[in-house]
């Protein structure tokens, strides 16, 4: 990838600048953001910058959050609009010192976009909300256009790769934005490389498959730092494209598969593709 640096890219940066925001581009250090920033992509991280989660893959600093800051809605509202963005990806750090998780929180800044610019189309990737029970129904009563959770890696990884989650919590939580809204895009992803066996790769396809999921995401684990989670090995393209047939063949309306490929990377345009999709399959209606 190009190292950033586009005058497009400086006024994106400046816009997060001036209106306080996090963005997952800069904290999880993601290859793409050049030429993400370069079209004035950004992907919101709201409710702080230290997680309460120390996931082995993630760059996002451990601690204890900070408060909730109360104008964060209506910012991010202002920054979407000065963007121009016509679909926005919102993510968050995990907030386990919150009651609700953060949902209440999620469902502000959904309310403050569709204020300001009821157009643009929304994407949410939340954390799990482990033990919280209500903040789920919480999140998907605020309407989302798409609902992403990433499963990140397959189950036998977790105790090393993600080991404050739980693997079948977050299929169920997959599933149960379905049974809460059945028109709602749902939408999960895993990095690869982090020694992961291709069967079970493909085990995770059937899991979220029989959770109903519409959309799967596959990308490359790169280390942020050495004393992250070492990367295994890195997958070969012929593999990703291997990987795609099959979750094609499973019955995913979407798969993005390949060494580049982020949750957020091209989100408006596989939103597009998405909704394509669904028209052309009208069981899925």
């Amino acid at each position: 990838m190009r190292a950033p640096g586009s005058p497009v890219y400086r006024e994106t940066q400046n816009i997060v600048r001036e209106n306080n925001l996090v963005t997952v581009c800069e904290e999880a250090g993601c290859p793409n953001i050049g030429e993400c920033w370069s079209k004035k992509h950004a992907t919101m991280m709201i409710m702080g910058e230290i997680c309460t989660r120390a996931c082995a893959f993630c760059n996002v600093r451990t601690g204890l959050p900070t408060a909730l800051d109360p104008s964060e809605p209506e910012n991010v509202a202002n920054a979407v609009a000065k963007l121009g963005l016509l679909h926005v990806v919102i993510t968050s750090v995990d907030r386990d010192d919150l009651p609700d998780g953060g949902a209440e929180h999620f469902a502000g800044v959904i309310r403050a976009i569709r204020a300001r610019t009821p157009k643009t189309t929304i994407e949410v990737l939340t954390p799990d909300f482990l033990r919280k029970d209500g903040a789920l129904e919480v999140v998907v009563a605020a309407k989302p256009d798409v609902f992403n959770h990433n499963l990140e890696t397959v189950p036998s990884k977790y105790l090393k790769v993600r080991p404050g989650a739980r693997y079948f919590h977050s299929i169920r939580l997959l599933q149960r934005v379905k049974e809460l809204d059945p028109g709602m895009f749902t939408k999960s992803g895993i990095m690869v490389g982090l020694g992961e066996e291709r069967n079970e790769v493909l085990q995770l396809m059937d899991d979220l498959r029989s959770a109903d999921v519409d959309f799967l995401t596959i990308g490359q684990y790169l280390a942020p730092t050495k004393k992250h989670h070492p990367v295994a090995r890195f997958v070969t393209p012929e593999e990703f494209k291997s990987y795609t047939t099959v979750a094609t063949t499973k019955g995913f309306l979407l798969v993005s598969a390949s060494p580049l490929t982020r949750s957020s990377h091209h989100a408006g345009e596989d939103f597009e593709k998405l909704r394509a999709a669904r028209m052309a399959k009208p069981s899925h209606a």
